[in-house]
């Protein structure tokens, strides 16, 4: 019974410490809270009225939306700028044109005022008579820099909806898009999500007639390889030049080079990095890299043709240190014997040498 009531009673005061210390800790981030709030408000710019003043009388009595346009062009604090427009909003007889709204929207983009970016946005928006493809591209880039891609596509859809066809979305818009999307991945399922948008709006782009560029099919490509679906990506690169009539540059092979080795595919990599030196293309140290490592973790030992090849190219971008790295490791692995390593070192001693 005594023994009962001692537990009660050390249950009862270990309760009481904790709703103590949870009390403790909330009031403590509520505190951090409040603090942040501050120091955000404390840290926010504040507009330099003397420079708006002088800035407003530069400009003429009855001026000119081109006119206030290269007024804002040249002003480097971005609050002077909102200030203009706002201020020119008011005015009699004074109505923004697309010109002035583009230049606002880009001076608060560029510097990260998202919150009074957004404003100028939703009036852009609201206005039937204002908009550009070149606007609304503006727009897309900076709400994808903002990490707000669902904004990024309301504003493709609102230009897929315009009966302007001048307004509709053009290559620029779709390579802003799959740009933002390809950024966003940061696992094989995500990428995988990511890639049935990306081909949902690469077919979208195609059925609209716009045609595809370069950086469209790489980035096909680039997003085929980051889901895994590496056989698509190399349909893309053979359809490049045949359908597309676009031929694959660099980035094309390097991005397939670095994803079939990543799947273990290492003779088709390597028969892709003949024929990309073939073509006057340069693989990059990625690709190389690439290639030794699938190498070495698929037991292979290469030739003593290939490895040279891959360390003279480590070298010649200036990067020793990772060549000589690169060779310790393949004796290490014994992919290379001591002869081999020996004439490895020696002509890569040559070859940093010159």
């Amino acid at each position: 019974m005594a023994c009962h009531l001692v537990q009660e009673g050390c249950n009862a005061i270990g309760l009481q410490g904790f709703q103590q210390l949870h009390h403790e800790r909330l009031h403590f981030f509520l505190g951090l809270q409040r603090i942040n709030k501050r120091l955000k408000f404390a840290s926010k710019p504040v507009l330099d009225e003397a420079q708006f003043q002088q800035v407003v009388s530069q400009l003429p009595a009855r001026f000119t939306a081109k006119e206030l346009c290269n007024i804002i062009i040249l002003q480097e604090d971005p609050l002077v700028c909102l200030e203009l427009f706002k201020w020119a909003l008011q005015q009699p007889r004074f109505r923004h044109n697309v010109s002035t709204y583009h230049i606002t929207i880009k001076k608060l983009g560029v510097a990260k005022l998202y919150p009074e970016m957004e404003d100028i946005v939703n009036e852009v928006l609201s206005d039937p008579h204002v908009g550009s493809e070149a606007l609304y591209n503006t727009i897309i880039y900076f709400f994808t820099e903002d990490r707000k891609l669902t904004k990024a596509v309301n504003i493709f859809k609102h230009m897929k909806n315009c009966k302007n066809v001048e307004r509709r979305p053009s290559i620029r818009t779709y390579n802003l898009l799959f740009s933002a999307f390809l950024s966003r991945g940061s696992s094989t399922y995500i990428n995988r999500m990511n890639m049935e948008t990306i081909r949902c709006l690469f077919k979208q782009m195609v059925n609209d007639g716009v045609e595809p560029d370069i950086f469209s099919l790489n980035s096909m490509i680039k997003g085929c390889v980051l889901s895994l679906h590496i056989n698509d990506a190399l349909r893309i690169f053979h359809q490049m030049g045949v359908v597309y009539n676009c031929m694959p540059n660099s980035f094309s092979y390097d991005c397939l080079i670095h994803g079939l080795c990543a799947q273990g595919r290492t003779k088709n990599a390597r028969k892709l990095c003949d024929e990309m030196k073939k073509k006057g293309f340069v693989p990059s140290s990625k690709s190389y890299n690439s290639l030794v490592n699938s190498l070495a973790l698929g037991g292979e030992a290469a030739d003593l043709i290939t490895y040279q090849t891959v360390l003279d190219e480590i070298c010649r971008q200036q990067r020793v240190a990772n060549a000589l790295r690169l060779l310790k490791e393949l004796q290490e692995k014994k992919l290379v014997n001591n002869l081999f390593y020996r004439k490895l070192l020696h002509k890569l001693e040559n070859s940093c040498s010159h």
